[in-house]
């Protein structure tokens, strides 16, 4: 496990929407949850959770998809739907991006799943922690400093 090398940039599927990471990621995710499943039509979503102020749009307009209730907003591409990122309302210091629209993802390994007990059967990702549902918020914390350990010792 390791840090990217930085800036990093990529986009959606079409290359209408194009961004760029000038922050490393404080954690690593696999997302096992239905809702997951069904927005990235695969077994489980993947996600970098980066600051805010280390995230930019470079060109293109994302527009809000996936459940339009609650305090989660997913953003996706409107041309060719990719899902790009995810923000939650009273946690605007972060966004989770879907590494797999980075154009160098060889660095990334989620370090923390969540939603297992909605995990298919043979859904396997290799993170290091686990847990039925999300971690508590107190948490936290500890599994960011777990995950920085991890990739400085990558």
């Amino acid at each position: 496990m390791r840090h990217p090398d930085l800036p990093l940039e990529g986009g959606c599927r079409c290359g209408r929407i194009r961004l760029r990471l000038s922050a490393a990621p404080l954690a690593t995710f696999a997302c096992h949850c239905t809702g997951c499943q069904r927005m990235s039509s695969s077994a489980y979503s993947l996600s970098a959770m980066v600051p805010s102020d280390g995230f930019q749009i470079l060109s293109g307009e994302p527009v809000r998809g996936g459940l339009k209730q609650g305090g989660i907003h997913h953003f996706f591409c409107l041309d060719c739907m990719s899902w790009l990122f995810t923000r939650w309302e009273g946690m605007d210091g972060l966004v989770n991006i879907r590494p797999t629209m980075l154009d160098e993802t060889t660095w990334f390994a989620p370090f923390i799943e969540t939603y297992t007990s909605e995990k298919l059967p043979f859904a396997e990702t290799g993170a290091q922690r686990s847990f039925p549902k999300f971690p508590d918020e107190a948490e936290f914390p500890v599994l960011l400093q777990a995950y920085a350990e991890a990739v400085s010792h990558g």
